[in-house]
C-alpha cells in the first residue's frame, strides 16, 4: 500500500522546493531550472494522486505504479536533502571563519565549486524527471483521471472524548472463569491449575484475561500476581525475570542463567497463593512448558495460571482436555459495542434511531469481531452519515488479498484496511514505520516521535509550536483508533496488538523489512528497502550483516531488542565495513551492544539525524562528529566509560535533544555547548573550572526543558552567574542540583541556590545533593511548586533544619539523609506553624537515612490533626541518636522499617503501635535497644521481620491481635527466650534463625 507514504512525500518536496533560501541557493549552484522541471513533472503526478489511492485497493496494476513514485519521490528528497545540508555545512563554515559579522548569509560559491556541485546532482535530476514523465504518460493505461479529493486534517477530528471503553458481552464468561480462579479445581496434589482461554486473534482473550486480573475478589484471593506476555517467542529466561520482577518487585537484580533466575523465583512463590497470567502463548513445545512452570510446585495450593492463547496445541499435550473457545459477541452485545465506540452510547435505538440500520450492517461485515468492531467504531466516532454509508459500500470488503498472513488476519483483513484507508496520509506513513517493532514489543511515545522526526516524517512550521507537539498529536488519533495500545503492565509504554503487526508490515512491505533471525530475503531484494530493523541476538555475526551493504538507499538501521538488560556483543569490523555503504542513513541505533569504539566514518553520514548510542563501552566520540551538521537526537545514555565528548561538539546547531544521563565517568564539557541554541533536552551539565563549561552557558538555551542535572555547583562562583542561568525561564519537570566536594570559592551557597529557583508551573522532581548552607532559601517548599512530587535532599552537611516541605501540596515522595546538624525535626519541615489545612496532604512515601545527629522528631500539628494524613510507607535508617518515633499521627501508615537505631528503644507504650489499623508490614533490623514487643493489636498485619536485636528479650502476642500475619521472621536474637504463638491463626511462613535456647519453635 503506498499512497499513503507517496502523498505526504510528495507533500513534503514541495514544500522543500518552495523555500526561498533553498530556491537561491539553488539557483547559485546551477541547478534550479532541473528542479523546476522535476517540480512540473511532479505536480502533474500529484493530481492523480487521489484516484490513484482509491483505484489500488482494487488494482494491482495501480498499486505497483505507486510504489515507483514513491521510489522515486524518496531518491529526489535525498537530493533535496543532500543540497540543503551543503548549504548548511556552508553557511557553518562562514559563521565560524568570521570575524566580525553577524549576519549569517549563505556563501555564493565559487564557479569550481558550483560546477563540482551542479556536476553531481544534475544528471541524477534529470534522470529522476525522465522517470516522472514515464509514469505520468502511464495515466491513460491505468484510467488514472483528476480527481478532487477533501484533504483529511491529521489532527482535527481524530481525537476522542470517550472514557475507556467498556467491555460488553463477557459477564457469563467472566463468571465461569472466577469459580475456576477462585474455587477448587478437583486437584489435590497440584500446586496450580492452568485456566485457559482459547479463541482466535482480536476475539478478546486478553481484554477478558485483564478484567479477571483486576477483579476485587482475585486482588484480595491471590497474594502475588503477575502478568507476562509471551508470543512467538517462548524466551524462558526473559519470562522468568518478568514475572520475577513483579513478585518480587526487585527490578535491579541480575541472574547469570535460567536456573539462578528459577531458584529465586522458586522461592518467591514458596507457599504462596499466586496468579500467573501468561498471555498470547504460541509454543507447541510441552518441553519447554515444563520447564517454564518448574518453580510453580513451590506454590500453595490454589494457585493458578491464566493462559490466553489462539492454540489448542499445547494443551492438548497437557491432556487437559476438551477446550472451550472464546467465541466471538452475540450479535447484540456487538451492536452495543459498536455503538459505544463510535456513537457514545450503549444502545443504538434510544439515541441514534436513525442509524440502526446501519450499525447493524457493519457488525455482520465485521462478524461480531470486537476488535474489528472498535476499531470501526472509532473510525466513524462523530462522522456524517455520508461517512457511513462511505464505508457501508467499499469496495475493500470485498477485498481477498491479504498475503502470507495467518487465518485470524484473513478473516479481518477488510475491516483494517477500511481503518487504515480512512487514516490521512501522514498518520498512515507513520503507522506503516511501525512496521520495524517486532511483536509484543513495548514503545515510548516520546522516543517514537524523536524517530518520526529524524525521518522527516512531522514537518509543520509553527512559530508557537514544536516538532514534539505535532508528533504526540499524531500519536493520540493512532491510540484512539485502536493502531496502538496502552502496555497492560506500564501505562507510560505502548504495543500493537499482533494483527496490527500485521496490516503494518502488510502495508509497509515495500519499504520496511524488519530483519528477524528467520529472514532470508533475496540479496537483490535488500536493494529497495529504506528502512530496516534487526532483532538483536547476543553475538552479531559478520555474514548477517553482509548483504546490508547492498542496502544503498537505506535511512534507517535500528536495532530492536526485547530485552534490554540483555548483554549483546558486535564487532567494531561490521561498523566498519557496513557504515560506507550506508551514505543515506537518517537513523542508526545500536543500543545496548558492546561496542567499544564507533567508526570514524559516522562523521561522513551527512544525513543522519538520530543516532542512539546508549548502554554501550565507547570511551569517546570521534572528533568528526561535528560534522553531522544535521543531527537532531544524540543518546548516549548509560555509556559509564564515556570519558570526553569532541571539541567539535558545539558544531552540532541542529542538535535538540541530547541525553547522556548515567555517564559518570564523562566529567568535563567542552566550549560552545551554549550556542546549541536548539538544545530542549540536556539531561547533564558539569561545571568546569576555568577552561571548562561555565553555569551562564545556560543562559541561551531558551528552548531546554524536561530533566536536567547540574553537577559541580561549588565551581559557581558568585550569585551572578546562578542568575544568568536563567533557569525559571525553562521548562525543567525534574532538577538535581549537585554541589559537589570541590572548593567553593567563598560563595554564600544560599545566594547561589536562591538564583537557581526553576519554574514551579512544570517542575515534577527535585533533587538538592551536597549543598554547603546552613539554611535553604524560601523557594524549596513554596507551595506555588503545586506539581512537585517527589523531593530528594542528601548530603547536606552544614544545614541545621529543614525546609517547609509539607506546604508542598502534591507531593508523594520524600527522602532526607547525610544531614548530620539536623538535630530536631518539627514544625520548620510540616510547616504547620505557616499552615492552616493538612500537612503533606499527598505524600505517600517517607525516608530518612543517615542522620546522625538526629534526636528528635515531632508530627504534632497545633492547627490541624491531619499531618501525614496519606502516608503509606516510612523508613529510617541509621539514625543512632533518634530516641522516641511518635505513630499518633501517621494512622494511614501500611510499612514501617526501622534499621541501625541504636538510640532507639520502642514504643514507650505497646497501645501505641495498636493505633495503626493499617499498618500490614513492619521490619526492625538491629535496634539493640528495643528490649519488648508486646503490641495490643495489629490486625491488618501481613508480615513481621526482625534480625539482629541483640537486646530483645520478650514478645507476647496472649490476648493480642494478629489476624491477618502471614509471614514471621527472626534472625539472630539471641536473648529472645518467649515467643507465644497463640493469636496467630493465619500464620504460614515462620522461620526463626539463632535465637534464645528457650523460643518455642513452631
Amino acid at each position: 500500500m503506498a499512497d499513503a507514504a507517496t502523498s505526504a512525500l510528495v507533500k513534503l518536496i514541495f514544500e522543500k522546493l518552495s523555500d526561498e533560501a533553498f530556491k537561491r541557493y539553488a539557483r547559485a549552484q546551477g541547478i534550479h531550472s532541473e528542479l523546476e522541471n522535476l517540480g512540473r513533472e511532479l505536480s502533474l503526478i500529484q493530481a492523480l494522486l487521489h484516484d490513484a489511492s482509491e483505484k489500488e485497493v482494487t488494482e494491482k496494476s495501480v498499486g505497483l505504479w505507486l510504489n515507483s513514485l514513491q521510489h522515486l519521490a524518496y531518491d529526489i528528497e535525498d537530493v533535496l536533502d543532500d543540497v540543503a545540508t551543503e548549504a548548511m555545512r556552508r553557511e557553518l563554515t562562514q559563521e565560524s571563519g568570521a570575524s566580525t559579522s553577524k549576519v549569517k548569509k549563505l556563501i555564493v560559491p565559487t564557479c569550481c565549486t558550483k560546477f563540482s556541485l551542479s556536476h553531481r546532482l544534475s544528471p541524477k535530476i534529470d534522470s529522476i524527471t525522465t522517470k516522472l514523465q514515464q509514469l505520468y504518460e502511464e495515466k491513460h493505461k491505468l484510467g488514472l483521471t483528476v480527481k478532487d479529493g477533501k484533504q483529511k486534517d491529521p489532527i482535527r477530528g481524530n481525537e476522542t472524548s470517550l472514557p475507556e471503553p467498556n467491555v460488553f458481552g463477557r459477564a457469563a464468561e467472566k463468571d465461569e472463569l472466577l469459580k475456576k480462579l477462585l474455587g477448587g479445581d478437583g486437584s489435590s496434589n497440584a500446586s496450580f491449575s492452568i485456566v485457559p482461554i482459547v479463541g482466535m486473534g482480536g476475539v478478546g482473550k486478553t481484554t477478558l484475561a485483564r478484567l479477571l486480573y483486576n477483579d476485587a475478589k482475585v486482588e484480595a484471593h491471590f497474594e502475588l500476581r503477575a502478568w507476562v506476555c509471551v508470543s512467538d517467542d517462548f524466551d524462558l529466561f526473559k519470562i522468568s525475570k518478568i514475572i520475577f520482577q513483579a513478585v518480587s518487585g526487585d527490578y535491579n537484580k541480575e541472574f547469570g542463567d535460567l536456573n539462578q533466575i528459577q531458584i529465586a523465583l522458586k522461592e518467591k512463590l514458596k507457599d504462596k497463593r499466586f496468579l500467573i497470567v501468561v498471555d498470547d502463548v504460541w509454543t507447541e513445545s510441552k518441553e519447554k512448558w515444563e520447564n517454564f512452570v518448574l518453580p510453580f510446585h513451590s506454590g500453595a495450593l490454589g494457585s493458578r495460571i491464566i493462559m490466553t492463547t489462539r492454540k489448542k496445541e499445547l494443551l492438548d499435550q497437557l491432556d487437559f482436555g476438551d477446550v472451550d473457545l472464546l467465541e466471538s459477541l452475540s450479535f447484540e452485545d456487538a451492536l452495543s459495542l459498536f455503538a459505544f465506540h463510535a456513537l457514545g452510547v450503549n444502545s443504538v435505538d434510544s439515541s441514534h434511531p436513525t442509524l440502526r440500520e446501519k450499525c447493524e450492517g457493519i457488525v455482520k461485515k465485521c462478524g461480531t469481531l470486537p476488535l474489528a468492531l472498535k476499531a470501526i467504531g472509532s473510525l466513524l466516532w462523530k462522522k456524517s452519515e455520508e461517512i457511513w454509508d462511505d464505508v457501508l459500500e467499499s469496495k475493500i470488503w470485498d477485498l481477498k488479498y491479504a498475503g502470507d498472513h495467518s487465518a485470524d488476519w484473513k478473516a479481518i483483513f477488510p475491516v483494517f484496511m477500511l481503518s487504515y484507508h480512512d487514516l490521512p496520509s501522514n498518520l498512515k506513513r507513520l503507522f506503516a514505520y511501525c512496521s520495524l517493532f517486532p511483536k509484543d514489543f513495548l514503545f515510548n511515545k516520546e522516543e517514537l516521535v524523536l524517530l518520526w522526526m529524524a525521518e522527516g516524517f512531522i514537518n509543520e512550521s509553527n512559530a508557537n509550536k514544536s516538532l514534539e507537539y505535532f508528533g504526540q498529536k499524531y500519536f493520540d488519533p493512532l491510540v484512539s483508533r485502536s493502531f496502538f495500545q496502552q502496555a497492560p503492565n506500564d501505562t507510560s509504554l505502548y504495543v500493537m496488538h499482533d494483527l496490527m503487526n500485521d496490516l503494518a508490515t502488510f502495508v509497509a512491505e515495500d519499504f520496511v523489512l524488519r530483519f528477524e533471525n528467520h529472514t532470508e530475503p533475496g540479496k537483490e531484494a535488500l536493494t529497495k528497502y529504506r528502512h530496516m530493523s534487526f532483532v538483536a541476538e547476543k553475538y552479531e555475526t559478520y555474514q548477517k550483516f553482509e548483504p546490508f551493504k547492498r542496502a544503498r538507499s537505506l535511512r534507517t538501521l535500528l536495532a530492536v531488542s526485547m530485552d534490554q538488560n540483555k548483554i549483546r556483543y558486535f564487532s567494531s569490523k561490521i561498523l566498519a565495513d557496513l557504515l560506507p555503504q550506508l551514505p543515506l542513513l537518517r537513523v542508526l541505533s545500536l543500543s545496548g551492544f558492546k561496542i567499544r569504539e564507533v567508526p570514524d566514518f559516522i562523521g561522513s553520514l551527512k544525513h543522519l539525524r538520530y543516532l542512539n548510542l546508549s548502554r554501550t563501552n565507547i570511551k569517546e566520540l570521534p572528533e568528526n562528529i561535528g560534522n553531522l551538521f544535521n543531527l537532531q537526537t544524540l543518546i548516549i545514555f548509560g555509556c559509564q566509560s564515556l570519558t570526553k565528548l569532541p571539541k567539535s561538539f558545539s558544531k552540532l546547531k541542529k542538535l535538540q535533544h541530547f541525553d547522556f544521563r548515567d555517564t559518570p565517568s564523562l566529567k568535563q564539557f567542552p566550549l560552545g555547548i551554549g550556542e546549541l541554541k536548539s538544545l530542549q533536552t540536556l539531561t547533564k551539565i558539569v561545571i568546569g573550572g576555568d577552561d571548562g563549561f561555565a553555569i551562564t552557558e545556560l543562559k541561551g538555551l531558551n528552548n531546554l526543558g524536561g530533566e536536567l542535572s547540574i553537577e559541580g555547583l561549588c565551581k559557581v562562583q558568585s550569585a551572578v552567574d546562578a542568575h544568568e542561568a536563567k533557569l525559571s525561564l525553562k521548562k525543567l519537570t525534574k532538577l538535581e542540583l549537585n554541589w559537589g566536594g570541590g572548593s567553593q570559592h567563598g560563595t554564600p551557597q544560599k545566594e547561589v541556590l536562591e538564583e537557581l529557583k526553576p519554574d514551579s508551573e512544570w517542575l515534577k522532581e527535585l533533587a538538592v545533593k551536597s549543598y554547603g548552607g546552613i539554611e535553604f532559601p524560601k523557594w524549596v517548599g513554596h507551595p506555588s511548586f503545586h506539581r512537585l512530587v517527589h523531593v530528594s535532599i542528601r548530603n547536606c552537611k552544614n544545614c541545621t533544619s529543614l525546609p517547609p516541605l509539607g506546604r508542598l501540596p502534591s507531593l508523594k515522595e520524600l527522602y532526607i539523609s547525610s544531614m548530620p546538624n539536623v538535630k530536631f525535626i518539627g514544625a520548620e519541615l510540616t510547616g504547620t506553624n505557616q499552615l492552616t489545612v493538612a500537612a503533606f496532604p499527598s505524600l505517600e512515601f517517607l525516608s530518612f537515612e543517615s542522620m546522625h545527629g538526629w534526636e528528635g522528631w515531632s508530627t504534632n500539628n497545633e492547627v490541624s490533626d491531619a499531618v501525614f494524613p496519606c502516608l503509606r510507607e516510612l523508613e529510617i535508617e541509621d539514625c543512632p541518636k533518634l530516641i522516641e518515633v511518635s505513630l499518633k499521627t501517621l494512622l494511614s501508615v501500611e510499612v514501617l522499617r526501622f534499621k541501625d537505631m541504636c538510640g532507639w528503644k520502642g514504643w514507650p507504650t505497646n497501645s501505641e503501635v495498636s493505633l495503626l489499623p493499617c499498618l500490614t508490614e513492619l521490619v526492625i533490623v538491629n535496634c539493640p535497644k528495643m528490649i519488648e514487643f508486646s503490641p495490643e493489636a495489629l490486625p491488618a498485619l501481613e508480615y513481621l521481620s526482625f534480625s539482629d536485636m541483640l537486646g530483645w528479650k520478650t514478645w507476647s502476642t496472649n490476648d493480642a491481635d494478629f489476624s491477618c500475619l502471614q509471614e514471621l521472621y527472626i534472625d539472630n536474637c539471641p536473648e529472645l527466650i518467649d515467643v507465644s504463638a497463640d493469636a496467630l491463626p493465619s500464620l504460614r511462613v515462620l522461620e526463626i534463625v539463632e535465637c534464645g535456647d528457650g523460643v518455642a519453635y513452631l
